[in-house]
């Protein structure tokens, strides 16, 4: 052990942690998520993971899980919670299963299995053959794979020091929505589009991290919490932009790290700047870019952070009951006529949003009120605060604002999806846009995200933050350096 790392460990307080990953990369054929339509994968870039952490303060235990993934699917989190529980005693609801949102991801949504069994020929077409859909075995992987990691994390607990801090990256996350001049809000309105006036909402710059360090100071595992889409699509099956930040930590602190990250809330942010007046980069050099640019942060910030025991670990969470927005009958109308029609003829882009409204309104036949659950997970002074949405970005500002933790990490698309969450401005009459549309994957009332937002606040505030962990104090004076106490000499 070094004498810094001998220094670091005397005297400070140490807190049980676990770090472990699982492959979960689709086969080559399957389907690709992401769109309301059918594409399939046709080649890979880089591997999908399940990321875990597990933290155990002696008293109770929490897991974070990181899915390369586009959504996780309520009924998924429930199994794998309930399995977790038997295999390694953590409670179910402190686990937190949160999707990266990765759209070059494995086949786990949008339709799930048997979720249009009960509807007529025509919807159960409309999912199961015109619509992105989950694949059963896909799904069964997993949640195998999902409860091997946390399980593999709860066994690998050893003392460990860790430390959280939160750093800044600005360069590669830009509001999509932008308001025009006729006063409306449009998602990507395209560069030098000369109706274009300011963006419509703001970004989340922070970077936070928590490590975990060994003895001999070596890093162990990090998680890193970014609010950013994962939709660079570097080519292929990929973690996307995530993978080029755990290869950023990973050329730094060693292959060793494991890299577990936790999407903040990004549904109206991407690494897309409408007004950028410069040739977009493709693919693989965005994906390069936000991830090389996150990572680099997420290094600065772990070299930074003095490091000591994260306690208290706690958990908290509450399902609230939310209404699902209904379409008007004069949509409805619009949808039976359109869908009737060849979607070329039709226009394949009102066809499609024609058939989510039919989807849409089976949904709200079977299940007018859906399940939305909000969970607070405590690492000492830090505290991760779910939603299943993909949550504006205002919302999780207002989070941070009014939470009375010193880190407060929003973490969106977790412990099930409701899809696009936006606020009750982008719903209103100046609002509008791709994410405020009503489909079968985004569809609740608009008062949603301020109901998600006051119930997380509530949680976390419920929690009492623990001590920052401090560097430890420089010795006590006794002399000064023998070469540098001497006047100057000119000759």
């Amino acid at each position: 052990m070094s004498l810094s790392a001998q220094a670091r460990w005397a005297g400070n307080p140490t807190v049980k942690a676990g770090f472990a990953e699982t492959d979960i990369t689709p086969e080559i054929g399957m389907e690709q998520p992401g769109g309301y339509g059918k594409v399939f994968h046709k080649t890979l870039h880089d591997r999908c993971k399940v990321r875990a952490a597990v933290f155990d303060d002696g008293r109770k235990q929490a897991a974070i899980v990181g899915l390369d993934a586009l959504i996780v699917p309520r009924q998924l989190v429930l199994a794998v919670r309930k399995e977790i529980e038997a295999k390694a005693g953590i409670p179910g609801n402190a686990v937190m299963v949160n999707a990266s949102h990765s759209h070059s991801s494995g086949p786990i949504g949008m339709v799930q299995p048997g979720e249009y069994d009960g509807a007529s020929e025509l919807v159960r077409k409309l999912a199961y053959e015109k619509s992105s859909a989950a694949d059963p075995r896909y799904l069964r992987s997993l949640h195998q794979q999902i409860v091997a990691a946390v399980v593999d994390a709860h066994n690998k607990r050893a003392d460990l020091l860790c430390g959280v801090g939160m750093g800044r990256e600005e360069k590669v996350g830009f509001n999509r929505r932008v308001r025009m001049k006729n006063g409306r809000t449009f998602s990507h309105p395209g560069q030098n589009n000369p109706d274009m006036v300011q963006y419509a909402g703001p970004i989340d710059p922070d970077v936070g991290v928590v490590g975990a360090w060994d003895k001999e100071g070596k890093l162990t595992g990090c998680i890193v919490n970014f609010s950013c889409h994962a939709t660079t699509s570097p080519g292929g099956i990929s973690a996307n932009w995530i993978y080029y930040m755990e290869k950023a930590i990973r050329g730094f602190f060693g292959e060793h790290v494991t890299v577990v990250f936790v999407q903040g809330a990004c549904g109206d942010v991407t690494q897309v700047d409408n007004f950028s007046k410069v040739l977009p980069p493709s693919g693989d050099e965005s994906a390069q870019f936000v991830g090389g640019r996150v990572g680099a942060e997420a290094v600065r910030v772990l070299l930074s952070m003095p490091r000591g025991a994260l306690t208290p670990v706690d958990s908290l969470s509450r399902v609230i009951r939310i209404p699902r927005r209904k379409p008007a009958e004069s949509t409805l109308r619009e949808a039976r006529s359109l869908i009737s029609k060849d979607p070329n003829v039709a226009g394949v882009t009102e066809w499609t949003f024609a058939k989510e409204t039919l989807m849409l309104e089976y949904l709200i036949q079977k299940e007018p009120v859906v399940d939305a659950e909000v969970q607070a997970i405590q690492v000492g002074p830090a505290v991760f605060v779910s939603n299943p949405a993909e949550y504006f970005v205002e919302f999780g500002l207002d989070i941070k604002a009014k939470s009375r933790f010193p880190f407060t990490f929003p973490a969106e698309l977790s412990n099930g999806c409701v899809g696009y969450v936006p606020t009750e401005e982008a719903l209103s009459e100046s609002g509008g846009g791709y994410e405020t549309r009503l489909t079968s994957y985004s569809n609740l009332i608009p008062s949603a995200g301020r109901t998600i937002a006051n119930t997380g606040i509530a949680l976390a505030n419920q929690l009492t933050p623990g001590k920052l962990p401090e560097a430890p104090p420089a010795k006590p004076f006794s002399a000064p350096w023998r070469y540098g106490d001497v006047p100057a000499q000119t000759q």
